[in-house]
């Protein structure tokens, strides 16, 4: 029985599936495979090198520095969110949160990140071995946000946040084997998205990356569309959905302190819902 768990991401609202991952490694629930996108991939990294509380010092200290998510960033060039500083600065062996990178290598679980080929639009998989002590370059280009990021580089390509790409890699998780999946939205599940800003950001990058741009246009019909997939799967057993009921008024480059913890909370409590799931197929030892 191969069990994947997805986390899709979404900014500052990534806390709620913080508080989702939190709750299961207290009650000793793993995954065979860890499939994430954008701050999921950040937030899944932690989770699979196994360290419980991580990802909540990021969201709920590090992310109000000015270095880690502000305007003044992205006029200096460094994009909103400065992935060289949240995933290198803090993350390195000599940083001052560091990613224990031979805990994550050493777990047994597969680890794949998402993200968007800047020129040709599609999904690209970096698995675990794209990987390497201080090198983690997949998850910078995960969440690298068209305009509000540049596309981060890795071999001479750029790339961009990978919700571009397949915001809700539900069928990839089972093209890759699993039997049983886990869905970590970070949206009320209910509530359809919406487009939003993403046809602004698109003429942004429309003449040097044509492909990413209409990508961009169309990923609010791509998600609702993977998530009713993923809704077919969860009436099929095959499937769990968490999702918040509400954000708390987080969004993905908003937050405040309190907003943060109570969506953490939220997503706590939600966690149990995996613990029930796990516990009708048999899977809790």
């Amino acid at each position: 029985m191969k069990v994947g768990v997805i986390d899709v991401g979404g900014g500052f609202r990534g806390i709620y599936a913080t508080g989702v991952l939190d709750y299961c490694q207290d009650n000793a629930i793993e995954f065979d495979l860890c499939l994430g996108i954008s701050a999921g991939s950040a937030n899944l990294a932690s989770f699979v090198a196994r360290q419980r509380g991580r990802n909540y010092t990021f969201y709920t200290q590090y992310a109000f520095r000015k270095r880690y998510a502000s305007l003044s960033n992205f006029l200096l060039g460094r994009g909103f969110f400065d992935v060289d500083y949240v995933y290198g600065t803090l993350s390195n062996s000599d940083g001052e949160n560091p990613l224990d990178y031979p805990a994550l290598r050493d777990n047994p679980a597969e680890f794949i990140v998402v993200a968007t080929d800047a020129v040709t639009g599609e999904a690209v998989y970096f698995e675990k071995s794209a990987l390497s002590q201080d090198n983690y370059a997949p998850l910078k280009a995960s969440s690298s946000i068209p305009f509000i990021n540049k596309p981060y580089f890795i071999g001479g390509k750029p790339y961009y946040d990978g919700a571009l790409g397949n915001p809700v890699p539900v069928e990839k998780a089972f093209e890759l084997g699993c039997d049983l999946v886990v869905l970590i939205l970070t949206k009320p599940e209910k509530i359809p998205r919406t487009q939003g800003s993403d046809a602004k950001l698109a003429k942004r990058i429309q003449k040097k990356y044509p492909k990413a741009a209409e990508q961009l246009t169309l990923r609010a019909q791509h998600y609702n569309e993977s998530v009713a997939i993923a809704q077919e799967y969860a009436r099929q057993g095959k499937l769990v959905i968490i999702s918040p009921d509400d954000t708390c008024g987080v969004d993905t480059l908003h937050k405040d302190r309190e907003s943060l913890q109570k969506l953490y909370e939220k997503g706590y409590h939600d966690g149990r819902k995996i613990k029930e799931f796990f516990g009708e197929k048999g899977l809790l030892k």
